[in-house]
């Protein structure tokens, strides 16, 4: 019987499994990974039942630990939340399989003709925090992608992630795919944490979805590639042309539909123009809604505001509290973002063209929005079924990252007997 209190030898195994694994994926059938993932959709909604006893357990230890209610709220599951969970996993397994699609095909002088071809990654590590759905949801995306991945979730949902990840490996059975191709890390002890980040002949890159300290870490600490997913530091900036029905809506949707996930409002900007009008009545809202509005001078006077401090600017509440800042203009706007931002997702509300075109071309965010909330900041609203996280760095994936932005590529090059002169 396996030893779990000996960490380096756990992870040693459990990374020699995932590539074995990955070996197999590579060039496995796309309609039994198909398979694999309708099936574990179905063992999803079988053991419902399953999936929320082991989530109560993890909700009383996340009580007992002093979870603030938004972080409570990402690790609560609930019978829509499990279906969503397994719509997703259906989503991604109608979704085209990426594996051995050309990106490009060209012929040379030579003679030689080249195709550059997508090929899976190969193992990915994947740490994250206190959300349980993104055991299926990593899990699917890599199997999409060909790739063996290896799970660790956060403490807080150890039971509900292990419940979502039997659902997988059942999957994986009935499919007749390796079921080390979804392995899942079975301790809280965070020494498997720092043993993944160095398993640079296992793993392939590593992928942390998490708070900052837990992005930090891995970045600091990491010899294995990372696909780094930034905390998401959302500014929602008022133009002087915004349209107020539609600003409020967004607003409050951005700030109050779930505040703990990486796509709420984090920051409010307004335009100095429309400040006393439309900016009080956002505020007037967002108090109303029960929200902390942490606002700046020219906005304090509000009843229900809170002084902001510096420390406000470039904060990730995570929970009912925003900053509010009057900004002069769009560029001041922009500054502000630039300098308190993460690179994750920004909005303008406007009806001028040209300052959308203006906030787009001189931000670089990897997710920028007009005229929408930025709670659509997630893979499944884009199209992808499902995402395994944000990235915000630039090199290799960018913004949501789905089952085609975990993969490669390489070139296969085929002549006649074709010699170089």
């Amino acid at each position: 019987m396996r030893d779990e209190t000996d960490i380096p030898g756990l992870m040693a195994e459990l990374g020699a499994r995932a590539k074995a694994a990955a070996a197999e994926l590579a060039f496995a059938d796309p309609a039994a990974k198909t398979r694999a993932l309708e099936a574990a959709a179905d063992a999803v909604a079988a053991r419902e039942a399953e999936i929320l006893a082991a989530n109560e357990q993890d909700m009383a230890f996340g009580r007992d630990k002093g979870l603030s209610l938004a972080m409570l709220d990402r690790l609560k599951l609930d019978p829509g939340r499990i279906a969503g969970i397994a719509a997703g996993l259906r989503a991604v397994a109608a979704q085209p399989d990426p594996v051995g699609a050309v990106m490009a095909a060209w012929d040379m002088p030579s003679g030689l003709n080249i195709r550059r071809v997508r090929t899976p990654l190969g193992v990915v590590g994947v740490i994250y925090e206190s959300r349980p759905n993104v055991t299926a949801d990593a899990g699917a995306l890599c199997l999409k992608a060909g790739n063996a991945v290896i799970l660790r979730g956060g403490s807080e949902s150890f039971h509900s992630s292990g419940a979502l990840h039997g659902c997988l490996v059942a999957g994986l059975r009935t499919a007749g795919l390796p079921e080390d191709a979804i392995l899942r890390v079975p301790t809280r002890d965070r020494a498997a944490v720092s043993a993944m980040l160095g398993m640079t002949e296992f793993i392939d890159v590593i992928v942390p979805r998490g708070g900052k300290g837990l992005v930090g870490l891995v970045q600091r600490e990491a010899r294995v590639p990372v696909f780094a997913h930034l905390e998401g530091i959302v500014h929602v900036y008022i133009d002087k042309a915004a349209d107020a029905q539609k600003a409020l809506d967004v607003v409050l949707n951005a700030k109050t539909r779930r505040t703990g996930i990486c796509g709420a409002a984090e920051c409010l900007l307004v335009h100095r123009d429309v400040a006393g009008t439309l900016g009080a009545d956002l505020v007037a809202a967002l108090v109303a809604a029960g929200v902390r509005v942490h606002a700046d001078e020219a906005l304090a006077r509000l009843p229900g505001t809170v002084p902001a401090t510096d420390d406000d600017w470039g904060r990730e509440y995570l929970d009912m509290d925003i900053a509010a800042k009057v900004v002069d203009d769009i560029d001041a706007a922009i500054a502000h973002v630039r300098a308190h931002g993460s690179g994750h997702t920004d909005a303008i509300l406007t009806e001028d063209d040209a300052a959308a075109a203006r906030f787009f071309a001189r931000l670089d965010s990897a997710i920028l929005m007009r005229n929408a909330s930025t709670q659509f900041a997630d893979g499944g609203e884009f199209g992808m079924g499902a995402e395994i996280g944000i990235a915000t760095g630039k090199l290799h994936a960018r913004g949501p990252v789905g089952a085609e932005q975990l993969t490669s590529f390489k070139y296969l090059v085929e002549g006649a007997g074709t010699v170089r002169v």
